[in-house]
């Protein structure tokens, strides 16, 4: 099971990647002119992401691919290398409380930006 731990962890640092890119190039993006931060598909996915670790984080809880993580890991012992490195970059020592605030105000900021930097609605051709 250590494989699907790693490949989990790997799904997990791709998901955090998308949801801070996104926060810095969606305002980035509408100052240079780039058409593509305003791909409505992309923001709605970028905003649902953020709904579900602003709501994990009101619960109190952990991240379900942290918690699915350390169940295919068994909590972290004798991981590689590479994942311990990995997992020291994202799972910071901080109490709960602390992400709790840095998620919502990360959220609030995609909210932000969505009315600031409105998605464009499809055209039809």
């Amino acid at each position: 099971m250590p494989i699907l731990g790693q490949l989990v962890l790997a799904v997990h640092l791709l998901v955090i990647a998308f949801n801070v890119l996104g926060l810095v190039a969606i305002p980035l993006g509408a100052r240079l002119g780039w058409g593509w931060v305003r791909i409505r598909w992309w923001r709605a996915l970028h905003l649902a992401s953020w709904v579900v670790v602003a709501i994990q984080a009101v619960l109190g809880r952990a991240c379900f691919l942290t918690i699915w993580q350390d169940d295919l890991t068994g909590g972290g012992a004798e991981a590689p290398m590479i994942m311990r490195i990995v997992n020291g970059l994202i799972y910071w020592p901080l109490p709960m409380w602390a992400f709790t605030a840095l998620y919502l105000a990360l959220f609030a900021l995609v909210l932000v930006l969505w009315r600031r930097v409105p998605p464009e609605r499809a055209k039809l051709a």
